[in-house]
């Protein structure tokens, strides 16, 4: 298997973390403010960069650099709650 079949690998299991993440918070099982969902986001981007750094696309990108921004400012708004003790331990 090469690098770019294993970029591909990556970047779906990239979009697989954000479709799965994205209907846990529809259906009201996972909550926004919870660690797990702006940490998960954050994942998946990473990994979709990663493939596209071997199939490049711009518009992908650029919303999946903003995509990982906003989840690592959701990452540091839960730790900052978490040290101020207003969020709850769950993750």
């Amino acid at each position: 298997m090469s690098i770019s079949d294993i970029a591909n690998v990556l970047g779906l299991v990239g979009v697989s973390l954000v479709v799965t993440t994205y209907y846990l918070l529809q259906s009201g099982r996972l909550q926004v403010q919870h660690l797990r969902y702006s940490a998960t986001n954050a994942v998946a981007s990473v990994l979709v960069l990663f493939s596209l750094a071997f199939h490049w696309n711009l518009s992908s990108a650029v919303i999946e650099g903003f995509w990982l921004l906003i989840s690592l400012y959701g990452c540091a708004q839960w730790w900052r709650a978490r040290r101020a003790g207003g969020a709850s331990t769950a993750g």
